[in-house]
């Protein structure tokens, strides 16, 4: 019995927005090893940014560099370690980047199995025959809010706490991401996005600028303009992976 190779291709796109004087996001993906990432990072200073690029640095290097026989849900879980260890150890070096810490949603891909990983309000999406689902649960204070029946979704999206995550790389010793563990089918579409997106369009209205005929880049570069012509208040990343066979 024979088994057809699965293929991905991707595509990103990183934008400062309108309102910021600096871009705090980072990404890197490697179609050869599987391997794709994006960091949200906060603090003051160059905080946010050292944070987010660190981040991107350790999680790549540590699974575009795994043996084969090591499992990708090992190998990712030991990346955010090592990212966070070194976020948290150069925070504690300087006053200056105390408390500096970054979101992560990852998506790692071994032919038809891929694991989506996350730590913080960055999301991991997929669409599938034009419908698309959020597949990693924010870690934030208003959607604990929201899963304890405490908040209706209407009010989380308008609520002053909705920036506030309960968990990061880099502002504690030690941190536990969520991995989620799918199958893929040919087409499907997986979206890697910093909240920059999500804060200014409506999932609605992302699936549909996904569910457009046109090259990944063009997607990215789409939905990047719609989150800017919606007000563009923080910076938007977005990395697009797609299922070819």
């Amino acid at each position: 019995m024979s088994t057809a190779v699965v293929h991905y291709t991707a595509a990103a796109i990183s934008d400062r927005g309108r309102k910021r004087p600096s871009n705090e996001d980072a990404f890197g993906y490697s179609v050869e090893h599987g391997v794709y990432v994006v960091c949200d990072g906060m603090g003051g200073a160059a905080g946010g940014e050292i944070a987010s690029s660190l981040a991107v640095d350790e999680f790549m290097k540590r699974l575009t560099g795994r043996t084969a026989d090591d499992p990708l849900p090992t190998g990712a879980e030991q990346a955010i370690a090592a990212a966070n260890q070194a976020i948290f150890t150069r925070s504690e070096r300087s006053n200056k980047l105390s408390g500096m810490g970054t979101t992560l949603v990852a998506l790692l891909t071994n032919e038809r199995h891929v694991w989506m990983i996350n730590v913080g309000d960055s999301r991991g999406y997929r669409m599938r025959s034009g419908r698309l689902e959020q597949i990693t649960v924010d870690h934030s204070l208003v959607e604990e809010q929201v899963r304890m029946g405490r908040l209706e979704r209407s009010e989380a999206l308008r609520s002053p706490l909705r920036n506030v995550i309960t968990r990061a790389l880099g502002t504690q010793s030690s941190v536990t991401p969520d991995i989620f563990e799918l199958e893929t089918a040919p087409g499907d579409l997986f979206l890697l996005c910093s909240d920059g997106l999500t804060r200014e369009l409506s999932d609605a209205l992302i699936e549909s600028l996904l569910g457009a005929a046109a090259p990944l880049e063009e997607l990215c570069s789409r939905l990047a303009a719609a989150a800017n012509q919606a007000g563009g208040h923080d910076n938007i990343t977005c990395l697009l992976v797609r299922v070819e066979a």
